[in-house]
């Protein structure tokens, strides 16, 4: 059996959420990794990010983002709204806000992305897509999508791709 080990870079955007269509990318992994008949997992390692497969719905707003995407953060705006301000939700407490300050150096503005974090739990951080002959299963109008839920900076994020076959 092959293991093949991919990392796609994404860089996010700020004030709203990322989508980026990763498909071509991670098919290329498949093809670098020689497998043909396997599972391919496809994963972000980062708690405010989601992997899901979509269709493509090609029409754009002005801001670039599928109008099924737009659909998408809409709902998610109405279930989960957009964390603007301390006392929005429980998180972040004081201790958080201290962690963030003493451990990894963050203005405590950044940890107001509650919001994020519980829009990828809606989700899921991963993908399990077979292949079948060199090819990702995806189906006739199946795309994979990286979504970036938080908004409150932009950065560069990192998806994994793990492939196991023969």
């Amino acid at each position: 059996m092959k293991v093949y080990h991919g990392e796609i870079e994404i860089q996010g955007d700020m004030l709203r959420p990322t989508h980026e269509d990763i498909t071509e990318r991670v098919k290329q992994c498949v093809a670098d990794s020689g497998v043909r008949n396997g599972i391919c997992v496809v994963y972000s390692h980062h708690t405010t990010c989601s992997v899901i497969t979509q269709e493509n719905s090609h029409d754009t707003n002005l801001w670039g983002t599928e109008y099924l995407q737009q659909d998408l953060i809409d709902i998610m705006e109405r279930l989960v709204p957009t964390c603007r301000t301390e006392g929005q939700y429980m998180h972040p407490g004081p201790r958080h806000l201290e962690f963030a300050a003493n451990v990894a150096g963050e203005d405590g503005k950044f940890s107001l992305n509650t919001d994020a974090h519980l829009r990828s739990v809606f989700f899921g951080r991963s993908e399990t897509i077979t292949i079948n002959d060199g090819d990702l299963s995806l189906g006739e109008f199946g795309y994979v999508y990286f979504i970036d839920w938080d908004q409150v900076r932009a950065r560069k994020r990192v998806c994994e791709v793990q492939i196991l076959g023969e």
